[in-house]
């Protein structure tokens, strides 16, 4: 089994990643293969609605000179989908949305692809201002018909400075506790 992770920020090794990556350590204690992709910073374009993707049903967008596809092949592969975005003026970042926007029309233009893989959020934030990043992502599985593990608190971590999650040991725990259940939840599916 195998979950690949979209790192929406633009800081490559930043929170949202580190946060990624305590979900990755209890997915990969228990067996779960993982990769992280790097979106943020300017990897990816928004969608511009011109409805290729409806037309030739080739599980590809017609836009080829970005990651879209490759982002879009990754998901297809994998059983579980992490989404992780900073929070930025309470919202995701512009390729997290993105990501979201063209692979989930894609998605949705052959059959919904995504449908009952395991979707899960994980949002850095500074203060204030995750939960609607948390729900605009969350959106984006339920629209999938995909299935959305829970935690024990809402996936979110906080810190401003690169690092500054590893002291919100509340958010941390929030990361493995995701990654337990996320196992849980794809070895359920396999079953």
């Amino acid at each position: 089994m195998k979950v690949t992770a979209f790192n929406g920020s633009p800081r490559i090794n930043g929170n949202t990643s580190i946060l990624i990556g305590h979900v990755f350590d209890a997915l990969n204690r228990d067996g779960i293969e993982t990769e992280l992709v790097q979106v943020g910073g300017g990897m990816i374009r928004g969608c511009i609605a011109c409805y290729q993707c409806f037309n030739t049903k080739d599980r590809c967008c017609a836009m080829t000179d970005d990651i879209a596809n490759d982002c879009i092949e990754k998901m297809i592969a994998s059983d579980g989908i992490i989404i992780g975005s900073p929070t930025y003026f309470a919202a995701l970042t512009p390729e997290t949305k993105a990501l979201m926007d063209r692979c989930g029309m894609v998605s949705r233009a052959n059959g919904d692809m995504f449908k009952r893989k395991a979707g899960a959020a994980v949002v850095a934030e500074r203060r204030v201002g995750a939960i609607n990043v948390f729900d605009t992502i969350n959106h984006f599985f339920t629209i999938s018909q995909m299935i959305i593990p829970g935690s024990n608190y809402w996936n979110v971590g906080i810190g401003r400075n690169i690092g500054d999650v590893e002291q919100d040991e509340e958010g941390i725990t929030t990361m493995r506790v995701l990654g337990e259940n996320m196992a849980w939840l794809l070895k359920k599916i396999a079953e």
